[in-house]
């Protein structure tokens, strides 16, 4: 059942505290001055090393099933994360469980109707959240958010507290801690002041991103070779003919994201092969910014955009843990798995991921020895497989179309040509579609068909009216 903060309490905006907040950063004070003291060693039932959705949303769910919580992370929020910033229209029933929905649409986020694709020959496609195909799988909301993360995350860290979780920011984990056998007991965390503290837990869960400290330790990380691609994120004002889709232009170096984010905001998530990488050293942004006005379809709206902020820079992606899980960890979010950011809905996985880990972790720590927590884990891992495993294989299928521009111009024809299939795919992507919609012979067919026979659709540079 979804449960509201007061008002106040589960916002979370810059220069909004709420009581609940005010209460950590207490706690925060206190626990930072014992610890500096060597007086105290903190232990909790749980410990979340990573304080953004995945991590967030895992505590709060844990904290209101009456587990004592403690949420640890290396920032201090508000604070800015290089992401697309686009949820899919079913993270809104999880917002809407987390109790912060309400929060999240009073933060003044934008409302996206579909995504706009651009190939590299200029052919443009379409698909809608709220076509009539897909409502027949009844989506959660017809239209999804579109909210920066710095807002995003400070309001589920703040339900997360308010929840009953304990947070403590500015900790940076570097390393697990163990039972005297294999099985992980906490971690060892480095303060702001650079003192070291020992955490222990009855297990951890690492929510700790893309590049997870706790993946590393426990031997479970593992880098896929392809495909390699790294991002430059950026916000700016007054990118021109932004509208209420989310706009995606595949080049044949690369491929950028475009998509309004709400206050006049615009983010640009730019992803180029790895190999560029030595290219953008030490100037990312003159790096993005030759990169727009190499696309002559792109650089005249960025003629008069600001740029908000600093440039900053994530990647390599295609990272899928072994497992999710070892004895006494659990894996939630990107630490588990990250293949690639053009479907994008990274902020629904880790939000599911935490709303579906929380009743393992709660299995885990009923169980009456070592090997039925074991087990727990392990159903864990299998569930979200089957959660996500459909969507994994066309995330694949989707990111290797997107690195071959031949490929890609006849699949954005035909979808341009069957705006049904579109709509169906964007679906899928939107997290309401089940996978298997696309993944049998009668689609799969229908799109073969018509890239092989769509005809060329005039280029434009601008995205049409869908």
């Amino acid at each position: 059942m979804a449960m509201d903060a007061p008002d106040g309490a589960e916002v979370g905006l810059p220069g909004q505290k709420g009581g609940a907040e005010r209460r950590g950063e207490q706690w925060e004070s206190e626990a930072a001055r014992l610890f500096a003291r060597g007086s105290v060693t903190r232990s909790a039932d749980v410990i979340v090393v990573g304080a953004g959705p995945a991590g967030a949303s895992t505590a709060a769910f844990l904290a209101r099933a009456g587990l004592d919580v403690l949420v640890l992370d290396r920032a201090r929020f508000p604070r800015d994360k290089p992401c697309a910033e686009c949820l899919s229209p079913q993270a809104s029933r999880l917002l809407d469980e987390l109790g912060v929905l309400a929060a999240v649409e009073r933060s003044g986020p934008a409302h996206l109707d579909g995504v706009a694709v651009r190939s590299p020959d200029g052919t443009w496609l379409f698909g809608s959240y709220g076509a009539p195909l897909n409502r027949r799988h009844r989506p959660y909301r017809p239209r999804s958010l579109a909210v920066r993360r710095e807002v995003l995350d400070q309001i589920l860290l703040n339900a997360a507290r308010f929840s009953g979780a304990a947070v403590l920011e500015g900790a940076r984990v570097t390393d697990v801690l163990y039972d005297g056998t294999t099985r992980v007991a906490g971690v060892r965390a480095m303060l702001r002041d650079g003192s070291m503290v020992e955490l222990r837990s009855r297990l951890v869960v690492a929510a700790d991103g893309l590049r997870s400290t706790i993946a590393r330790r426990v031997g479970l990380a593992h880098v896929s070779r392809f495909p390699k691609r790294i991002s430059l994120v950026a916000h700016y004002r007054g990118v021109e003919d932004v509208g209420s889709y989310g706009e995606m232009h595949v080049e044949r170096d690369g491929f950028v994201g475009v998509a309004d984010v709400g206050g006049g905001i615009t983010t640009v998530a730019m992803v180029v092969p790895a190999r560029r990488a030595r290219a953008m050293a030490g100037d990312s942004a003159g790096f993005l910014d030759r990169w727009i006005a190499s696309h002559k379809h792109l650089a005249p709206r960025f003629e008069h955009a600001e740029r908000i902020g600093d440039v900053v820079a994530t990647g390599p992606f295609a990272s899928q843990a072994r497992k999710a899980w070892a004895p006494g960890v659990a894996l939630v979010g990107d630490a588990a798995d990250f293949f690639d950011p053009f479907t994008g809905e990274g902020i629904y996985a880790a939000l599911r991921g935490g709303e579906m880990l929380s009743q393992y972790v709660i299995d885990a720590l009923r169980a009456m020895s070592a090997s039925r927590a074991n087990r727990a884990l392990h159903a864990y891992d299998l569930a979200r497989r089957r959660e996500f495993s459909g969507k994994w294989r066309i995330e694949k299928v989707i990111g290797a179309i997107v690195g071959a521009a031949p490929l890609m111009n006849r699949a954005a024809r035909a979808l341009a040509t069957k705006r049904d299939l579109a709509d169906l795919l964007v679906g899928v992507t939107g997290d309401f579609v089940p996978a298997r919609a696309v993944l049998n012979a009668r689609y799969v067919g229908s799109l073969l068909r018509h890239a092989l026979f769509a005809p060329r659709v005039p280029p434009s540079v601008r995205p049409l009216v869908p």
